[in-house]
């Protein structure tokens, strides 16, 4: 059996159970008293196919904010509307062996980020933005977003307030110090318009819907942006784990600290799972399992 069309929601469940062992070895995300709130044994994953045909399987009536998962697409935004050469000089696409929200990282690299998937590349790519302010930005990107990929994401006002509550210093040092080296025009709005779209929430299968846009050819985004995205997501979306899981599982991911996970297998659809429980570098557990017992049963890697 090979490829995701084959896929039956009676092999789902078998890779679902061993997968769910896992969530004892994950924390839920704690710094932000909302997302404190979920509960660790959810788990959800919904999967579109080239095809048409669709698989979903557990809690997958949950929302929850899409966090970093949001920053592929507000690359592939950029990217559609100001172009690979423009975005670029913005931020870098070199993988970082450093935790996501390096201050130390940026300093090093004299202020120019690394890559658009840590939180200073994301910081640098929402000042870039369309839109009058903050909240125009975030509602222009969330409407595009559900126009394209025909999805119901919504801004969550609630999660939105917690993240204000409890605002990281980090990140405003990381935005200070984007200012003070000229990478950011107004550290202020960059970092209001990061907190509000990574506050827009969705349903598991809002995010299948916005993975298989990157995953199968559409009329609407030129596949040079989405063979960028992809590249970028192998090497940098999961982090300092990045490397090893493209070698573990051969697919583009990208994870945010909500629970979200999207894998791109180019070609064949989108794989989304929820699941709160992280690991050390940020990354949900559950989902990261679930779907390396699928793309190695199902040889899904993009390898061969």
């Amino acid at each position: 059996m090979k490829g995701l069309d084959k896929l039956t929601t009676t092999d789902l469940l078998a890779w679902v159970q061993l997968a769910k062992i896992q969530a004892k070895q994950g924390q839920v995300a704690d710094r932000i008293p909302q997302l404190a709130k979920a509960n660790p044994g959810w788990f959800a994953v919904h999967i579109c196919c080239k095809s048409g045909k669709t698989i979903s399987f557990g809690d997958t009536a949950c929302m929850f904010p899409l966090m970093s998962v949001i920053k592929t697409f507000s690359l592939l935004y950029l990217l559609e509307h100001f172009g690979a050469e423009t975005v670029f000089r913005w931020v870098g696409v070199e993988p970082s062996d450093a935790p996501f929200n390096s201050l130390e990282q940026l300093v090093a690299d004299r202020g120019y980020p690394r890559n658009p998937m840590i939180n200073s590349g994301a910081i640098t790519l929402a000042d870039k933005l369309t839109g009058k302010d903050a909240s125009d930005r975030t509602l222009l990107f969330c409407q595009w977003l559900n126009q394209l990929a025909g999805c119901q994401l919504r801004l969550d006002e609630i999660m939105l307030a917690s993240v204000r509550l409890t605002r990281s210093t980090t990140n405003e040092a990381i935005a200070n110090y984007l200012a003070e080296t000229s990478h950011l025009e107004n550290p202020e709005t960059a970092l209001d318009t990061y907190e509000q779209i990574c506050c827009i929430s969705g349903r598991v299968e809002d995010l299948a819907l916005l993975g298989k846009l990157l995953a199968c050819e559409n009329g609407y985004l030129s596949p040079q942006n989405r063979r960028i995205v992809n590249a970028v997501m192998l090497t940098c979306g999961l982090y300092e784990a990045s490397a090893q899981f493209a070698v573990r599982v051969g697919l583009p991911m990208k994870s945010g600290i909500g629970g979200g996970l999207v894998a791109i297998v180019p070609g064949e659809g989108a794989i989304a799972c929820y699941s709160p429980t992280l690991d050390t570098v940020g990354n949900p557990v559950v989902g990261l399992a679930f779907v390396e017992a699928l793309s190695q049963k199902l040889e899904l890697s993009i390898f061969g």
